[in-house]
């Protein structure tokens, strides 16, 4: 992830102002973290067993925990655990989880603590009924919420701002279903998208704004409700559509029921989901990721041409838009760092001499393609800029002659509130330092960021139609003032 002039003379640099946030002891680097993946079954022998597959092909949006809950119409069972899918569940675990009804979800802690009672699908008892619910997203005003709720009464069992959502549902259920999630939806702020399950439905719930991906799937007369298009090539299902922002659907043994919430807003759709999270292989918001993204290097190179031996990326994240590049500008593409695939977690410390040990043990170079060599390397974002540099140190080490990096997508400059992991402006390299300050720290020979501009070139959406804050700064939904406040406070 990470503009350019001509180097700043001794004399007149700027110390950098290095980002003051504290990345969590699991985070081996200062990307921006994953969200949450969300897929769910309606009617299929194989519930639990499809989902679980779902979820391994959405494992990229969550890996702090994942869950399945399932329902034959009268009993709902679960599991979940902290740790990957295929780490989560095996055949026998699968084999209990009964029913033709299935919901999972796949986490990354935005808000709310990495434990285990955090994990999703979250799972009430209310009126003899239960509720449970797997949420993608961020409620700006959840905190405020929550203050009202417990001060009505309310206990709580976690700290997510999902379960925000189960209380008021289950608060407003005497007036129906619908009218209950169409009344949550009006007192709600945020990005969500969500799915929630009972004895006998599924419903899927995306905010008015659509920041975050929800689509419907087919297999034969089953349905499927997931977050990307790359989960329902996995159990070979047919895309039907996506779930519309501000669209309630309900699924269950009537067919599907849409319901518009009629709350008025324009579409904000994460550009950040294109640029980074989503799979390469997945259509999401109308557009193709892995196009968009090799269109992202063909306007880099548009942009900023170099006069380089090579191009190349850090894998995985700049591959597609340094593909695009190298084509556009006629240049070689190399792969000049390798990725270890097999990285667990690991127990066992390092010694004081392997020093940053967690960059390392994922990324190799290969000294022998960049020793003397002039290199472009393609990212697709800088969030605080620590990990580009020690690995920039490590490439200037074994004798690159110089080092040019340009970044698929502007700077990011504001923090965002909508479900991804800079929440602050003091996480963000770009908030208080320009692009020549940020080069110099990083030690490059160039820097350039995509512009603005050039970003939404590179997409079949109108801008209109996008969420550019961490970018612009141009929040679509407003901020609660007491959103990182204690309900003490």
């Amino acid at each position: 992830m990470d503009n350019m002039q001509a180097s700043i003379p001794p004399s007149q640099k700027v110390e950098i102002e290095v980002p003051n946030h504290t990345p969590r002891p699991h985070v081996l680097e200062d990307r921006p973290r994953e969200e949450c993946g969300i897929f769910a079954v309606y009617n299929h022998e194989d519930a639990a067993k499809l989902t679980y597959f779902g979820l391994y092909a959405l494992q990229h949006r969550g890996q702090e925990s994942a869950g399945i809950v399932t329902s034959d119409g009268r009993r709902v069972q679960e599991h979940k655990a902290m740790g990957l899918v295929h780490d989560i569940f095996d055949e026998q675990i699968l084999d209990r989880l009964k029913g033709r009804m299935a919901l999972g979800h796949v986490r990354y802690s935005t808000t709310g603590s990495s434990l285990l009672v955090n994990a999703q699908p979250f799972r009430v008892q209310h009126a003899g009924h239960t509720l449970a619910i797997a949420h993608n997203g961020n409620l700006v005003n959840a905190r405020q919420i929550r203050c009202e709720l417990e001060e009505a009464g309310s206990i709580f069992q976690t700290s997510m701002d999902s379960e925000v959502v189960l209380h008021l549902a289950a608060r407003g259920m005497r007036r129906g279903m619908e009218q209950s999630l169409i009344d949550t939806m009006r007192q709600i702020k945020g990005a969500y998208s969500m799915v929630v399950m009972t004895e006998d439905s599924l419903v899927a719930v995306r905010d008015p704004n659509g920041f975050r991906p929800l689509c419907l799937g087919r297999v034969n007369s089953s349905y499927i409700l997931t977050s990307e298009t790359c989960a329902l090539d996995l159990v070979e299902a047919e895309y039907i559509r996506e779930i519309a922002p501000g669209e309630i659907l309900i699924i269950n043994r009537d067919g599907l029921k849409s319901i518009p919430s009629g709350i008025p807003a324009r579409k904000s759709q994460c550009i950040f989901e294109l640029i980074y999270f989503a799979r390469p292989d997945s259509t999401i918001f109308g557009q193709n990721v892995y196009l968009f993204r090799k269109r992202q290097g063909e306007l880099l190179a548009e942009e900023f041409p170099r006069d380089v031996d090579f191009v190349m990326p850090f894998p995985d994240s700049g591959n597609y838009a340094a593909l695009g590049y190298a084509q556009a500008a006629g240049l070689p593409l190399e792969m000049g760092v390798i990725r270890n695939h097999y990285v667990g977690r690991t127990f066992i410390q390092p010694s004081q001499t392997m020093r940053d040990f967690g960059v390392k043990v994922k990324l190799n170079p290969v000294k022998d393609l960049l020793r003397d060599k002039r290199v472009l390397i393609i990212e697709d974002s800088i969030i605080r800029g620590t990990t580009a540099r020690t690995r920039i140190q490590t490439l200037k080490k074994i004798g690159a002659a110089e080092v040019h990096m340009l970044v698929s997508c502007p700077p990011h400059r504001f923090p965002c509130h909508y479900g991804i992991d800079f929440t602050t402006r003091g996480e963000l390299i770009a908030a208080e330092n320009s692009v020549e300050q940020i080069r110099d720290y990083i030690g490059l020979q160039s820097l350039g960021y995509l512009s603005i501009d050039n970003l939404v070139r590179g997409t079949v959406i109108p801008r209109k139609e996008l969420c550019l804050a961490c970018f612009d700064g141009r929040y679509p939904v407003p901020i609660d003032s007491a959103f990182s406040k204690t309900c003490l406070e």
